[in-house]
């Protein structure tokens, strides 16, 4: 009787472990069958591609930016060497000025 038992036993274990490890199957596919479903849904792909895109016109504005930043400082410069060199006649119109009232007398 006891190996009776025993063999019932074993066969309902065995027969639940089965059941048991189909449905852990069948959860497995439903939940891979959500993340696509959401994944779909929810179109990260599409929102990837158009994150890429601004990024990339993001860059390249930058990029535009500095450039012109760059000549500006370029053009600041020669704008100061010839502000000092008006800065410089202005002085020498003042001597030349003591110089022609010199001679008109």
């Amino acid at each position: 009787m006891a190996s009776a038992s025993s063999s019932s036993a074993r066969h309902l274990f065995s027969d639940s472990k089965k059941r048991l490890c189909d449905r852990v199957g069948v959860n497995v596919n439903n939940l891979g069958s959500v993340a696509r479903q959401i994944v779909r849904g929810s179109k990260s792909n599409e929102i990837l591609g158009q994150s890429i895109k601004n990024f990339t016109q993001v860059d390249i504005v930058s990029d535009y930016s500095s450039q012109n930043l760059h000549k500006m400082q370029l053009i600041l410069q020669h704008v100061d060497y010839q502000h000092e060199i008006m800065l410089d006649s202005v002085n020498h119109m003042d001597y030349l000025k003591d110089q022609v009232t010199a001679m008109e007398r």
